[in-house]
């Protein structure tokens, strides 16, 4: 394969695993990126959970999803290992709970999976999460798992050696063959990727932007190993464990591009759902409050929109980890 000249607009978890495997594929590489610094946490990337998670999203998401996402848990594994970082992705399921009157919302849920998954006994819950609150209801979700956000997007920003990384510059205009530059510059390339998520706006009709507030909660000596996700009366909230006794805490959906701090009213509610899972909660320390907007078309599903010399990837909504390794896949089909 004769190699090209690429160049990516957006350096979002899309934009640096696409780059990542074009320049191992003997592509010559350049990605701009408004981040002033590859670990600086613009990205909608950067405030996910990462968690990886198909069958749950099969309650309000299309198959085309799930088995995208299902093909992503597969790939995963195989990228961390090339990586030299495996650790980066774990797949020992994930756990859906419920308190006691929540049980029939819950019951409806996972009735509409096509293998819905038998309620764990009280002593296969301990087993797994000890740490959970003895009153709840719980339910296995096999070969789901978590990706680590922040290491795994700068694992591929170190490791993309050939790649020419250009920050703190941004793709004003998008066109077949050519990216311009907010400086009136430009690059020329036998092909263009925007994966510039939101950023994008301008130029894709029908884009928006969807809210997302996230917890990080430092709790040494609360022992959670797998995510969990809790049926709850406004949101899925999920709770999530991190390196350093650090849990992430998030769900919230809100038709706004509001960017602004996290509201007082998602903050407590995200936090009391959390407590109400996790009862060691209750001495944690805030560590930080996170915003982002997911960029979502109408359907919620992600499209993939190729012509000579352009390829647009966009409106992962809140799916970006659980999809970009099975949308990349897809991508370099066209290359």
């Amino acid at each position: 394969m004769a190699a090209l000249a690429i160049a990516i607009a957006g350096a979002g978890v899309m934009g640096r695993l696409l780059a990542w495997q074009l320049a191992r594929i003997g592509h010559r590489v350049q990605v701009v990126d408004p981040a002033a610094v590859p670990e600086a946490p613009g990205a909608a990337g950067f405030t996910a959970a990462g968690m990886l998670s198909p069958v749950a999203e099969q309650e309000h998401a299309e198959p085309e999803i799930a088995a995208l996402g299902w093909r992503s848990l597969q790939l995963w594994p195989l990228i961390a290992a090339d990586l030299g970082q495996p650790g980066l992705v774990r797949t020992e399921g994930s756990l859906l709970l419920a308190h006691g009157g929540d049980l029939g919302a819950a019951r409806r849920v996972l009735a509409r999976l096509p293998s819905p998954p038998p309620m764990l006994d009280v002593a296969a819950r301990h087993a797994l999460e000890p740490a959970l609150a003895p009153d709840l209801h719980a339910w296995l979700l096999p070969g789901e798992g978590q990706v680590l956000p922040a290491e795994m997007l700068a694992a591929l920003a170190r490791e993309a050696l050939a790649v020419d990384w250009l920050w703190g510059r941004r793709a004003m205009g998008v066109q077949p063959h050519r990216l311009e530059l907010d400086d009136g510059s430009r690059l020329d390339a036998d092909l263009v990727i925007d994966t510039r998520g939101h950023g994008a706006k301008a130029e894709l009709p029908g884009l928006r932007g969807v809210r997302g507030e996230v917890v990080w909660l430092h709790a040494p000596g609360v022992a959670l190993h797998r995510p969990v996700r809790l049926m709850h009366a406004r949101h899925r909230v999920y709770v999530v464990p991190r390196p350093g006794d650090v849990v992430v805490v998030g769900a919230s959906e809100i038709e706004s591009e509001d960017r602004s701090g996290v509201s007082l009213r998602s903050a407590v509610e995200l936090m009391a759902a959390a407590h109400s899972v996790l009862p060691g909660l209750a001495e944690a320390r805030i560590v930080r409050l996170d915003t982002n907007l997911r960029p979502a078309f109408a359907d919620h599903r992600p499209r993939l929109d190729h012509q000579p010399g352009l390829l647009r990837i966009n409106g992962l909504f809140r799916h970006g980890w659980l999809l970009a390794p099975a949308l990349a896949e897809k991508a370099l089909g066209h290359v």
